[in-house]
Formats: C-alpha cells, structure tokens, sequence
C-alpha cells in the first residue's frame, strides 16, 4: 500500500511538472515566431520627432536618472526647441508600485514606455527569494522580453592598460528567459530552465560581428560552457561559429565562460580581447567583472537594442539603503551618463555623444576637480552634473 501512495504522489508530480513546462514550451515558441517575423530596424533619421522616454525607477534610480536628464537636455538644447525631441517622463516603475500589482511593469507604465523611440531608464529593485516583496519579476528582463530588446552592448575601455572590450550579451533568451518561472517539484527538488533560439542567437551574433567590422575590430571571442551544458551553450556557440564565417576577416576563437574570468585579470592576454559575443547569465556576471578595471559598476553604462525600442541603463543596482540613510543626493550619476553617451550615438547624435564621452574622460580621469563618494565626503550628484556641462562648455 505504501509503495502503492508513493507511486501515485510521484504521478501527480510528474503531471503537475509536464502540465508546467509544456506551457512554457508554448510561450517560448509562440515568441520565436514574433522574433522571427520582425525584420526591419527602425530608421530614427526618417522620425520627424524622437521621443527619449526618462524612467526612474527606484532607489537612486530617480536621482541619477533625473541628472542624465538633465545633461542630455542640455546638449540637446535646440533640437528639444525645434521638436526634433522630446523627452517625455514615466513614473511608476518603483517596487512599491510593481508589488501593489503584483506585476513586473504595470500595464499602465508599460503602454507609456511603448510610446517612445529609446527610453533612459534607471536601476530598479529585484526581489530575492525571502524577500518582503512578492516573487515579481525582474523589471529589466521583463522590459527586455516585451519590447524585444535583445542586444545588451557594453563597452570597457581603460587605455593606460590595453583595455578596449565590448561585450554582445543576448538579453532575452537564456537562463534569464523564463527565470522567474522555475518549479519547485516538491520539498527536496527544484528546476530551473535555460532558452536558446536560432533566430535569438543569429541576431546577436551578427550585430556582434557587424560591430567588430564596422569599428575596425579582428577578433570576435564567442563564450560558453559548451562542454558542460551541451544543448543550449553548444546550440549557442555553433551558431554564432557559422555567422562568424560570414566576415572572413575577422579571427573568431571561443572560451569557456569560467577561464575567460581568469584570463580578464591576467595583464598579459587581456589586450587581446576585443569584442565578445555571449548568452545571458554569463554576460551579466562577466561585465560586472569588467567594470571594475575602469572603476567599478558605479562608472559603466549599457545599451538595451532592439529592431523597434532601444533603452539605456546603467548596470548597477537601485542602492535602497542610500536612500534610507539620507544620502541620495550624493548618488553618482556617471553610469547613467555613460549610457546616455551610447543613446545619443544610437540616435544619430554623434557630435554631441562624443562631448560628453571627453567630457566624462576629463572629469572622472582627468582633472577629477570633484569626487563622487556616495557621501557627504564628496560633492553631490546635481553639483557633479554641472561639472560635466562645463566642461562641455568649454569643448
């Protein structure tokens, strides 16, 4: 009898678990077919008006938001007279918000986003398991997935050292793809799922390599851990090997995941990095790591692309126990600077990219008159923004 309830319990299980991932089997192949069938980029040079939408998110997401904001307005000044821009500002992006509605971007605010053309979007809150916040999910991944934005570019450049990389993380597939949507079994097992599409690895392979031909790069390094997880990371990697035969005069060479961490740190090989093309997950870790070389995630934006949407962010976290120790206004905003030299560029506005691009090598390595500290050992986010726009003055 007892072996007998045990069957029966391991059934109801083994249904309970195929009942799950055959629907997400469904929502995955139902959206290779949208990303399939989307085809053309948007041309923002036929736009008789962009829209920058400028979303805060929470913790100093608001505060650095609001000062790259400002910064942009600034060096867009006659366009924004003209109507050739505008800049429209989203609120209800906090996990306050998220959690009341028990949903990753409110319908509301995610209608408003899909109004304009490439959105400044600050850090936002994640809950973590154990959290007092209900299991939503990750803001960013869920914005990445519903306006397609599958192309993570970050760049890393420190010349003292060699270091000149641009990552190509895939944003949309992966283990991030479905990671809020893993299943607790019973009490003892738990899985999780990784995604890995044709289409999804073609399309970041390819602006990885069209990257690398465009900016005079020869090398493309391809990531994975493709001996250990076999299907997805070998799907990955075969399929961006075959793209890369369609650029012959750049060398592609792959690493696992795990000594491409070791080698970023070894003085003597890191110089021949140049651009890198990887799934999510390891994307995500590995530029953090990066980071650090010119000064800390504090000091690097991303760029989010897509065919229709672009958002740019940086690639920190919302930092909430600033805010409750009062010392917001001290937040450094020179991630979301960066980016924002990367939303200017992606939108046609080169000239004004490169301003603030010398004016951030002047004022964070450079001259360095003020310092960022977090604290009120250093000048506040509003005083250092100003910084920037004089020296942009001056260029």
């Amino acid at each position: 009898m007892q072996s007998e309830r045990m069957d029966i319990a391991m059934e109801q299980k083994l249904q309970k678990a195929s009942e799950h991932f055959c629907a997400l089997l469904k929502e995955q192949l139902a959206r290779n077919e949208r990303i399939k069938a989307d085809k053309e980029f948007l041309d923002y040079g036929k736009l008789d008006q962009i829209i920058i939408g400028v979303c805060g998110g929470d913790g100093i997401g608001p505060v650095i938001t609001a000062e790259a904001a400002r910064v942009l307005k600034f060096l867009l000044k006659s366009q924004v007279e003209s109507g050739k821009v505008a800049f429209k500002d989203i609120e209800g992006l906090t996990i306050e918000n998220r959690a009341a509605q028990g949903k990753a971007i409110p319908d509301d605010v995610l209608a408003e986003l899909k109004k304009c053309h490439v959105i400044l979007k600050g850090p936002t809150t994640t809950p973590r398991k154990g959290d007092p916040w209900p299991n939503v999910e990750s803001a960013n991944v869920a914005m990445r997935k519903e306006l397609d934005l599958f192309a993570n570019v970050r760049p890393v450049k420190v010349p003292d050292q060699g270091i000149d990389w641009t990552f190509f993380r895939e944003n949309t597939e992966g283990a991030y793809a479905v990671g809020s949507c893993g299943l607790d079994v019973d009490e003892d097992l738990a899985m999780d799922f990784v995604v890995t599409t044709t289409e999804g690895t073609q399309r970041i392979a390819r602006m990885a390599y069209e990257y690398a031909r465009k900016n005079h790069k020869d090398r493309v390094s391809i990531i994975t851990k493709a001996n250990v997880i076999k299907t997805t990371d070998g799907k990955f990697l075969n399929l961006c090997r075959k793209v890369g035969e369609e650029y012959p005069e750049i060398t592609t060479d792959d690493w696992y995941i795990d000594i491409t961490t070791a080698k970023l740190i070894d003085p003597k090989r890191r110089k021949d990095f140049q651009v890198f093309v990887l799934p999510n997950l390891y994307g995500d870790i590995i530029t953090d790591e990066a980071a650090e070389f010119q000064g800390g995630v504090g000091t690097a934006g991303s760029a989010n692309l897509g065919k229709r949407y672009a958002m740019f962010e940086a690639i920190h976290g919302s930092a909430p126990r600033m805010i409750s120790e009062g010392r917001g206004k001290y937040a450094d905003p020179c991630s979301m600077l960066r980016c924002a030299v990367m939303l200017l560029s992606h939108i046609g506005y080169q000239k004004e990219a490169d301003k603030l691009e010398r004016a951030l090598d002047i004022c964070m390595y450079e001259e360095k008159k003020l310092t960022i500290t977090g604290r009120n050992t250093g000048c506040t986010c509003e005083e250092f923004g100003n910084y920037v726009m004089a020296v942009i003055e001056k260029l």
